[in-house]
Parts: C-alpha cells; sequence; structure tokens
C-alpha cells in the first residue's frame, strides 16, 4: 500500500504528535495545522486524500472549515473525519451535515482511528 497525503487539523500538539508518529509509520505523509485558518490554506495548497479536523479550533472552527472545503471545488471531493471531545448528538450530526464522512471520539481508541482512516482513504 503506498502512502497517501493527509491533512491533520488539530491545535493539540500531543495528540497531533502522536498521530502523526504513527501514520509516518504507516508510510503516510502527515501535514499539520494548529488552526482552522491555516488548516484551510494547508487542504487547499496540498489537496490531500483525507483531513483529520478537530471541530475546537482557534480562528476557525472545525465546522466552518469543513463547509468551506465542501463548497471549494478543489476539495470537495476529499474525505473528512472529524476527531473531536464534542460527540453530543447535534455536534455529530452538524459534523455530518457539513459533509464530513465520520466522525470519531476524542480520546480514541488508536486502532478503531486507524481502521477508520483506512477505510476512508481512496483505494489505488
Amino acid at each position: 500500500m503506498s502512502g497517501r497525503k493527509i491533512v491533520m487539523i488539530e491545535d493539540s500538539k500531543a495528540a497531533s504528535a502522536v498521530l502523526k508518529e504513527v501514520l509516518e509509520a504507516e508510510g503516510h505523509a502527515v501535514l499539520h495545522a494548529a488552526d482552522g485558518v491555516a488548516g484551510l490554506a494547508l487542504a487547499r495548497r496540498e489537496r490531500p486524500d483525507l483531513i483529520l479536523l478537530d471541530l475546537l479550533l482557534p480562528k476557525l472552527n472545525g465546522y466552518d472549515v469543513c463547509n468551506a472545503l465542501m463548497r471549494d471545488g478543489l476539495t470537495r471531493h476529499i474525505p473528512i473525519l472529524i476527531i473531536s471531545t464534542l460527540d453530543n448528538p447535534e455536534s455529530v450530526e452538524k459534523a455530518k451535515q457539513c459533509g464530513a464522512r465520520n466522525f470519531m471520539k476524542k480520546p480514541y481508541n488508536l486502532e478503531d482511528l486507524l481502521r477508520e482512516i483506512k477505510r476512508l482513504l481512496p483505494k489505488e
């Protein structure tokens, strides 16, 4: 399986560092942005195979990032996996409405998350 390009938009340094390490060990290229504005710019510039998106972000929240990506012809097709501590039904529903492919709650089980990432990444 060849590596994919994954953009991670996450303001927690600890959470992103661990996940980045694991994904890079699987052969993926992981690009990271720490706030919504930078994340949006990064996703548009790099057009990754998958976007991992936190909801509680500085500058622009995850819903706004998700909506902006879904409105943009360049990024509309990219699967978005939202990973957040906000796991009440409204948040999950809102995440689905903005076009995210799935929602995972933090703290997540790494195995589950990796399985979901594999499922969402485009097949060769």
